[in-house]
């Protein structure tokens, strides 16, 4: 078992019609687990327009606090409420920052990618945090005023930044376009 966070990532697609009672249904879920030892957030990511399969994503402290919860007898009870309301999920597991790289279909990139990818999501939070809170944050001493910033931006960052960031540049991250692709892609279209 693991004594470092794990993150529990579930794929379910929506049966059609049925987005309403999904997300309502979805929405308990994330109560119920908040009740759990261990519990440290949890997160959804809808669907792009096209589709109707939804990432939902928990995360606890431990294996064994994850454990405790997956078996769970109101989980189970939780789960069957859902029945027919999406197909059979894929779940998948992970542990530390490989997390936020790892899809079922595709190996961890390069430690660099993960760092650059890292770094796009949190530099312009970040600068406009510093915008809206600076000079409030300005005067106080450096230990409460680095607290204060990462817990406002910690929950910012992993539940909607780095995901966005992850999704957006997913080719780039798997190999399968380079920034030299771009800047031979937006030539083209800027003499067009």
């Amino acid at each position: 078992m693991s004594a470092s966070p794990v993150t529990l990532m579930v794929a379910r697609r929506v049966e059609r019609g049925r987005y309403f009672d999904f997300n309502h249904w979805l929405n308990e879920g994330r109560e119920l687990a908040a009740d759990f030892a261990g519990y440290l957030g949890s997160g959804v990511l809808a669907p792009p327009v096209d589709d109707d399969e939804y990432q939902i994503i928990f995360r606890f402290s431990s294996s064994e606090t994850l454990a405790a919860w997956e078996h769970s007898a109101s989980r189970y009870a939780w789960l069957e409420r859902g029945a027919g309301l999406y197909e059979a999920p894929h779940e998948h597991r992970a542990t530390g920052l490989d997390t936020w790289f790892q899809t079922s279909v595709s190996s961890i990139p390069p430690r660099w990618k993960q760092a650059v990818a890292v770094w796009l999501a949190f530099f312009p939070i970040s600068l406009l945090f510093q915008f809206l809170f600076g000079g409030v944050l300005a005067e106080w001493a450096l230990v409460p005023r680095v607290v204060v910033s990462t817990l406002m931006l910690t929950p910012v960052m992993v539940f909607v930044f780095i995901p966005l960031s992850m999704r957006l540049l997913a080719p780039w991250l798997q190999g399968k376009w380079s920034p030299l692709d771009m800047l031979a892609r937006w030539r083209q279209t800027s003499r067009s």
